[in-house]
């Protein structure tokens, strides 16, 4: 082989190295950075109500599976979801849910205490639930959080499970995005999470306080 044949040769050699060292060198592109994104809104208050003697229970949220990640999910089109690749939430959808309804209902102040199931404090009343959506909707003329949340209520310490269930419910709210990117998108899920968390404390005080008057 002549010698301009293996210069030719040697530079096909080096290119291919540095092209698969590339990412090693410094200098080289850094790789894309993850954005983490959470819930941020004032709890809801309630004014002129009576705090009840009870304590609430909070278990963990389930989740529906195409939502059960840290992923972003959005849908453009019917029966098609897909999400971000450099835009996560900071927690699961189920975490975040009952993180801030806990958050919330303590911030109520409307009964005795309230705590996480997973705590040591005993309850009076249960809430479990499931995040049934938890999306951005992404239509041409506007874009919306949807957050989609179904509880039950029940009370403790009862054999009679048709008694100890005190109501089930379903919550939707949506929210449009005031511009069309991620960090819209948690502004506008806040503003849901806050719409349902007022919701369901409503509803909870309510029928714990009907319960109570029919003892």
């Amino acid at each position: 082989m002549g010698l301009l044949h293996r210069t030719f040769f040697l530079h096909i050699i080096l290119l291919v190295v540095f092209s698969i060292m590339g990412g090693c060198i410094p200098g080289g592109n850094p790789p894309e950075k993850i954005e983490y994104y959470t819930l941020e809104y004032i709890p809801p208050k309630f004014e002129r109500l009576q705090r009840l003697p009870c304590v609430i229970g909070v278990e963990r949220f389930q989740t529906a599976p195409m939502y059960n990640s840290l992923s972003i999910v959005y849908r453009e089109s019917s029966f098609m979801r897909d999400s971000y690749v450099y835009h996560k939430w900071r927690a699961k959808p189920g975490d975040l849910v009952t993180h801030f309804l806990t958050r919330d209902l303590k911030a109520s102040a409307l009964f005795k205490a309230v705590s996480a199931r997973s705590g040591k404090l005993s309850s009076t009343h249960v809430i479990q639930g499931a995040v049934e959506e938890f999306y951005e909707k992404d239509d041409r003329d506007l874009w919306e959080a949807v957050l989609s949340v179904n509880i039950i209520l029940m009370q403790e310490n009862d054999p009679d499970i048709s008694r100890s269930i005190l109501f089930q419910k379903r919550y939707s709210a949506r929210s449009a995005c005031l511009r069309r990117n991620p960090r819209a998108l948690a502004e506008a899920m806040s503003q849901s999470m806050a719409e349902i968390s007022e919701m369901i404390i409503t509803d909870v005080y309510k029928h714990i306080s009907r319960q109570d008057r029919g003892r």
